[in-house]
């Protein structure tokens, strides 16, 4: 069935319909579309357009192709509709007869999608909410249970300074909160209804757009026709999140991978999460992790697309527009499985806190602590750097850590070292050193690991 059709003499061409018909992807807005038919039928009804009788007996047809929908049991094989919109239509038409044919009085395929997608959207917001909380909860997990453990921290994937392991997780938390709050901020926006705004100019029935908003769960209704069937920002925020996101799974998948290589040895994944080689018995490869990083591609290429669509689009609706759904349902499955395979994963470490503490003590970090020694003894920080910089040099030279040369050798390069200075150049002392808000130290690690515990929880 087409919603159009009485001007025109010929029927599409089946390469018209292939590259038209939406029915194939946007039909898993079905629950949204009948939800939304069921409030517009009693919008209606109020106006004088249908009888008491008529919405009553469409609002019990909507109610079963509902309850169809949501367990899944809608027949879309072999359906000819356009779209879901004509979908439903036909059902009723089916069923009603000429009272189903009412339903669509006052309203536009415009403000129908449009209202469908930003209710979907909604849905599947606070659905993504709700894994990146888990995500976060098994980050917070591994940090309690592993609070003692110190790594090499790393800059330009050199090694930098030492840092707790829980200090490294709630690294990952900070950027997963943030995303939780991109979701609670794009909702905010997202929460209007355009449903009444027609085509692109309103309806001419007196409808109450405020009490339709209501009943659909939405805040308000959108304040421009216009803007209200034409305005995709809430796609375009929520591929946005979904990119920013995976760009941070992405992050910690390449560190977990490196982590858990051969060359590092700080980790070990489960075997639920890892896969061997067809060809090499010994290998077990971090493919979830590999997944991840990898499936931000087109996580990110969704957006882009979205974004060159709508870039030169005039007012209002244009059929580009048909584009925002498959882009969107593809990265939201994309992420929502991302985020879910992250979860399990960070469930399955294990930590090798010796080699940990083995590759922290090593890479020379304690040269910072050196250089703060001397400045303490009064030596400008520049001239300590130099002098820290000539003490690893020479450490190099013979192989050794700076806490192996011996105080003499030390003394070369400066009268100022004395003997203390052995106890600041331990692998704790550089860590718990750093007790400032938001440091690596042991007890702001601690107090921020309780705090976001508080906040989100453990996993259950």
């Amino acid at each position: 069935m087409s919603l159009w059709g009485g001007r025109f003499k010929d029927g599409s061409s089946a390469m018209f319909r292939r590259v038209n018909d939406s029915f194939p992807f946007d039909r898993a807005l079905a629950s949204q579309d009948i939800r939304g038919s069921i409030v517009w039928s009693r919008a209606i009804c109020q106006a004088g357009v249908l009888s008491q009788d008529e919405q009553q007996q469409l609002e019990r047809a909507l109610n079963a192709l509902l309850t169809k929908a949501e367990a899944g049991e809608l027949d879309f094989a072999d359906s000819p509709a356009e779209d879901i919109h004509s979908f439903v239509e036909a059902a009723l038409i089916e069923q009603l007869g000429d009272i189903g044919r009412k339903l669509h009085t006052g309203r536009s395929r415009n403000d129908q999608v449009a209202t469908d997608f930003r209710l979907w959207c909604r849905e599947h917001v606070a659905l993504l909410s709700g894994d990146l909380h888990k995500v976060i909860q098994s980050l917070l997990a591994t940090a309690k249970h592993n609070q003692g453990v110190i790594l090499p921290g790393y800059t330009h994937l050199q090694r930098a300074q030492p840092v707790r392991y829980p200090h490294w997780c709630l690294a990952y938390v900070e950027m997963f909160k943030r995303d939780v709050s991109r979701l609670h901020d794009l909702s905010t926006r997202l929460n209007q209804c355009p449903l009444g705004s027609g085509a692109l100019a309103g309806t001419v029935y007196p409808v109450d757009r405020q009490k339709i908003a209501e009943q659909l769960g939405f805040t308000s209704p959108c304040l421009n026709s216009l803007d209200a069937v034409s305005d995709r920002d809430y796609v375009l925020e929520t591929l946005f999140a979904a990119s920013t996101s995976m760009m941070h799974l992405s992050r910690m998948a390449e560190d977990l991978i490196f982590f858990n290589s051969g060359e590092a040895g700080f980790i070990t994944l489960g075997d639920q999460v890892t896969s061997g080689s067809s060809l090499m018995p010994q290998k077990k490869n971090p493919d979830a992790l590999e997944l991840i990083r990898g499936k931000c591609g087109r996580v990110f290429g969704s957006l882009q697309g979205m974004l060159v669509t709508m870039k030169g689009l005039p007012l209002a609706y244009n059929k580009d527009m048909q584009e925002d759904k498959e882009g969107l349902f593809d990265a939201i499955t994309t992420w929502h499985i991302c985020l879910c395979i992250a979860a399990e994963v960070i469930d399955t470490i294990k930590l090798d806190a010796t080699r940990c503490a083995k590759a922290a003590r090593e890479g020379y970090a304690n040269s910072t602590e050196l250089a703060d020694y001397l400045v303490a003894k009064g030596m400008p920080f520049r001239t300590a750097h130099d002098v820290s910089g000539q003490v690893v040099l020479a450490a190099l030279a013979q192989r050794k850590a700076i806490e192996e040369l011996s105080l003499g050798e030390l003394q070369v390069f400066s009268p100022l070292i004395n003997d203390d200075v052995y106890a600041i150049l331990q692998l704790e002392y550089l860590v718990d050193k750093r007790a400032i808000l938001g440091g690596t130290g042991a007890a702001p690690v601690a107090k921020a690991l309780d705090a976001a515990i508080a906040e989100f929880g453990l996993p259950a």
